[in-house]
C-alpha cells in the first residue's frame, strides 16, 4: 500500500491575536497555504476534519459544518475530533486511518483554537478544571495547573529531579523558539528568571507555564499516489498509536508516571517497525516544563531522564533533539492546533525545510507526542523522512 505522505501544511502564528480576525480566518488562511504547499486545489481533497477543544473558545457549535463551507469544501464527510490536549493530534491519526482505509486519498486536517483573546485568563483556567473529572475536580475549583503540580512532585520524589531541572527545559525551549517566526514566546532568559518567577503552584512558577495562545494549523495527509509530483516526496507517517490512563490522578499506582504514554509509544513504533532508540529528533507535550520530562520518561525515549537532561542529551547538538519547535512553552499552545503543528514541524525537520531551529545531525525518524488531561489521553505518531 502506498505510504501515508505528508503532502503539505501551514501554521499561523500562535499568539495573542489583536487584530480583529477570528478563529475562522486563521483555519482559512492556513488551508489555502497547506493546499499551494502540497500543489493541490480544494476538489483535490476528499475528507475535512477538524480538531478544537472546545465550544466555549469558538462560540460555535458545530464548528467543522461551518468550516467546511468557509473553505468552499461541499459534498465531501466533514468530522471533528476533540480529546482535550490532544485534540489536533487525534485528528491527524484519524485523517490517517481515513487514508490507510481507503476512504479518502487526500485529507486535510484543520486545527484551531482560540484561547488568548476572546475570554478573561480565569474563565479559561475554570473551563479548563472541567476537562478533567468536573465532579471531583473542576467544580470544586482544583485547576490544570494544581492537578500538574501534584503530578510533578510525585516525579520528583521518585527521580530526584528538582526545580532547576524544570526551569532549564523551559529556558531551552523558549531560546528554540526564537528562531520560530511563528512563537508566541520566543525569550533569551535564563533559570534564575523561570525560579524568580511567581509561583503558580510549586514547583511549578509561572515561566514554567505555557501560554494561551489563539492559531491555527492545517496540514494534507494523502496516499503517494494520488498527489502531485512536488508532495509525493515528502515526510512519510508511519506509525500512529493513542492510550488512555485513569482521569484521576490519585487512582494511579504512580501520579508522577505518564504510562499511557509508554502504551502509545509502543504501538505507534509497532506500527512503524521501530525501536525506541531508532528516534532521532521529537516533538512532546510541554505544557509544563516538568512534563517534558515526564513525557520524555513515559514515551521510553531515556533510561534515566534527568541525567540525560543535565547532559545536555535533549538539546539542538545531542542525540535526542527535543521541541525544537520551542514546543508549547515558547512556540504556544491553541489546544486544537498543537498536535496538528507538532506533526508539521517534525515532517518539516525531516524534509531538511525547516523555519526555525535544526539539530546538529540529519533527522531520519520522528516523534510526535501529545495528551489531553494529565497524560490521560494520549496520542504517539511516528514519521520518516522521505
Amino acid at each position: 500500500m502506498d505510504p501515508v505522505v505528508v503532502a503539505g501544511g501551514a501554521m499561523t502564528p500562535f499568539n495573542r491575536r489583536k487584530d480583529g480576525s477570528s478563529w475562522r480566518d486563521w483555519a482559512r488562511n492556513t488551508f489555502v497555504a497547506a493546499l499551494a504547499d502540497a500543489d493541490l486545489e480544494r476538489q483535490d481533497i476528499d475528507v475535512l476534519i477538524v480538531a478544537s477543544e472546545s465550544d466555549f473558545f469558538t462560540l460555535q457549535l458545530n464548528p467543522a459544518s461551518v468550516l467546511a463551507d468557509d473553505l468552499a469544501l461541499f459534498g465531501k464527510p466533514v468530522m471533528r475530533v476533540e480529546g482535550g490536549g490532544a485534540s489536533g493530534h487525534l485528528a491527524v491519526q484519524a485523517a490517517t486511518m481515513q487514508v490507510l482505509s481507503g476512504q479518502a486519498d487526500r485529507v486535510a486536517v484543520v486545527g484551531v483554537e482560540a484561547l488568548a483573546s476572546h475570554l478573561p485568563g480565569a474563565t479559561v483556567s475554570k473551563l479548563y478544571g472541567l476537562s478533567f473529572d468536573a465532579w471531583t475536580d473542576g467544580m470544586i475549583g482544583i485547576d490544570s495547573t494544581a492537578l500538574y503540580a501534584l503530578s510533578a512532585m510525585a516525579f520528583q520524589a521518585r527521580t530526584g529531579a528538582n526545580e532547576n531541572d524544570f526551569a532549564a527545559v523551559a529556558v531551552r525551549n523558549r531560546d528554540n523558539a526564537r528562531l520560530n517566526e511563528f512563537a508566541h514566546l520566543p525569550l533569551a532568559s535564563s533559570v534564575d528568571e523561570v525560579l524568580s518567577s511567581p509561583i503558580i503552584a510549586a514547583p511549578y512558577h509561572r515561566l514554567d507555564c505555557s501560554p494561551l495562545s489563539d492559531g491555527a494549523a492545517c496540514i494534507i495527509l494523502g496516499r503517494g499516489s494520488g498527489l502531485p509530483d512536488a508532495a509525493r516526496d515528502r515526510a512519510r507517517l508511519v506509525g500512529i498509536g493513542a492510550a488512555n490512563d485513569r482521569v484521576r490522578l490519585g487512582e494511579r499506582s504512580d501520579p508522577g508516571h505518564f504510562g499511557s504514554k509508554r502504551i502509545a509509544a509502543g504501538r505507534a513504533l509497532a506500527g512503524a517497525g521501530w525501536a525506541h532508540t531508532d528516534i532521532d529528533i521529537a516533538e512532546v507535550y510541554d505544557s509544563y516544563s516538568g512534563a517534558q520530562l515526564q513525557a520524555i520518561e513515559g514515551l521510553g525515549l531515556s533510561a534515566d531522564v534527568i541525567a540525560d537532561e543535565r547532559a545536555g542529551r535533549f538539546d539542538a547538538q545531542g542525540d535526542l533533539p527535543i521541541n525544537l519547535s520551542g514546543g508549547l512553552l515558547g512556540q504556544g499552545a491553541p489546544v486544537g492546533a498543537t498536535g496538528v503543528a507538532q506533526v508539521l514541524a517534525i515532517a518539516r525537520q525531516l524534509e531538511g525545510r525547516y523555519w526555525g531551529r535544526t539539530p546538529s545531525r540529519t533527522p531520519l525518524r520522528g516523534l510526535v507526542d501529545t495528551h489531553g488531561g494529565i497524560a490521560t489521553l494520549c496520542a504517539v505518531s511516528i514519521l520518516e523522512a522521505p
